[in-house]
């Protein structure tokens, strides 16, 4: 039997731990460059709009795989980390919804409403997820609440279609990134659903605990004249 060797984690320099708090920064930064292109009346503005939407999505990846190889977490990058995919996800949702409602004509009826209800889903679950990920980490349970398989497959497909909605390079885009968005939302809701279903479970076993706790011994009535007469000297 051939024993596979363990290899152990890379040592992070002081450099190296500054990178995927950058690449998070950067990310944030790349947010109004793809607004901006968004908007541009070219023929090109779109696939450079999508373009950097894709890079800005890719470090996301990349900024999470170096923090967990390098063992680098710090409470800047926790906080600003999912930050920035939120809004990376809600300002790509608000430019769709801005696009397919002014130019449903060019599409099928109701393309508009369709996405408007895949961006209220997809919002209202961050919204959500995140207030639980608060209540979690106050009561110290927050690794109960942690991405899940379902999550990181949301995600995937999520920018893929967010991508090819931004792109739109031809009607078969546009309707294959829409059937991937409308996977998404289910995933969306599933994946919710199971946070806070695992939420539940570790609010109720936190109070079991509680519960089980002894509770200190009452302390000893004292009598009404012992307390007067305290209350005597207290006052003299």
């Amino acid at each position: 039997m051939i024993m596979q060797k363990t290899q152990a984690p890379t040592k992070a320099t002081p450099f190296m731990e500054k990178i995927p708090n950058a690449l998070t920064l950067f990310r944030v930064i790349l947010i109004p460059f793809y607004v901006l292109f968004y908007y541009l009346p070219f023929d090109l503005s779109n696939l450079a709009a999508a373009v950097i939407f894709i890079v800005a999505s890719l470090t996301d990846l990349l900024d999470g795989y170096l923090a967990r190889k390098w063992q680098v977490c710090s409470r800047f990058g926790a906080f600003l980390d999912p930050v920035a995919d939120k809004i990376m996800v809600c300002v790509a949702l608000i430019l769709m919804v801005s696009h397919y409602s002014k130019y449903e004509a060019n599409y099928f009826p109701y393309i508009s409403v369709i996405i408007t209800l895949c961006a209220i889903v997809v919002v209202s679950r961050e919204i959500v997820i995140s207030a639980l990920r608060e209540w979690m980490a106050e009561v110290g349970s927050r690794a109960r609440v942690a991405v899940s398989w379902i999550g990181k497959w949301k995600t995937t497909i999520q920018m893929i279609a967010i991508s090819g909605l931004i792109w739109r390079h031809n009607m078969e885009m546009v309707y294959l990134a829409l059937a991937m968005l409308l996977v998404a939302v289910v995933l969306t809701i599933w994946s919710m659903i199971d946070y806070i279903i695992a939420g539940v479970r570790a609010i109720n076993e936190k109070t079991a605990a509680l519960a089980r706790e002894p509770k200190p011994a009452p302390k000893p009535a004292r009598d009404n004249a012992a307390s007067e007469e305290e209350s005597r000297d207290t006052a003299s």
